[in-house]
């Protein structure tokens, strides 16, 4: 499976995620829907999707009920549909989106019950190039721009991740490498705020990952391991 480890993402510009080592691979349901993910991504950027789970048949069936194998936190962003880039259908992920991947409670308790009554063996954290929440931040850190509203709070709540980067020598790197940042830190934060979530990574129940998606290429990637 594709993996980027921390150190290894900080070198890399977005445009340079494209092939990356094995990851070490966690429970082996976690590591089946990841590979799953992976193959519809893989069809996505060859460009031979199958959409499936799509009939009117397939959708009769998930009247009574549903059984999604992971759970995907993305950006709001318009350009980064879990289901169209991971090419699954009705049913197969339960997805929630956020701009910036921001956890508030309602975001942690949609994770929760994902993992407590749907029991996903999955959750994957999905931070995009290019992402205009990041971007905000980067300009208010810098004294370049302003925000007014709740908008704030997303700034004020991706602003660590932000801080906590290394310079790079342009822009867009730079822009990735916090994406990368604040993906990373969500994941992290996710556990340790989620009795829920903690518990079942600790039995083995479930992983949780932090991934990349390039706009250019359709690629995801992984950021940490399982």
């Amino acid at each position: 499976m594709p993996g980027l480890t921390r150190r290894a993402f900080v070198g890399l510009s977005a445009t340079a995620l494209v092939t990356t080592p094995a990851a070490t691979a966690g429970t082996t349901a976690a590591d089946d829907a990841w590979n799953r993910l992976l193959e519809g991504n893989q069809r996505f950027v060859e460009g031979r999707q199958v959409h499936p789970h799509a009939t009117g048949h397939w959708r009769e069936q998930l009247v009574d009920g549903q059984h999604p194998f992971a759970c995907v936190l993305g950006c709001a962003d318009s350009r980064v549909p879990p289901e169209i880039v991971f090419d699954d259908g009705l049913g197969d992920i339960f997805t929630i989106r956020a701009a910036g991947e921001v956890l508030d409670s309602s975001v942690v308790g949609s994770i929760e019950y994902a993992v407590e009554h749907l029991h996903v063996p999955l959750v994957v954290v999905l931070g995009h190039a290019g992402c205009g929440a990041v971007s905000a931040t980067i300009d208010v850190v810098r004294g370049k721009g302003h925000v007014t509203g709740d908008i704030s709070t997303l700034v004020r709540t991706i602003e660590p991740a932000v801080r906590a980067t290394a310079p790079r020598a342009d822009d867009r790197s730079f822009l990735a490498a916090c994406v990368a940042e604040q993906a990373l830190r969500t994941t992290a934060i996710l556990q340790e705020r989620s009795v829920i979530i903690r518990e079942a990574v600790t039995r083995g129940a479930l992983g949780v990952v932090a991934a990349f998606y390039d706009l250019s290429s359709g690629r995801v990637v992984r950021l940490d391991g399982i």
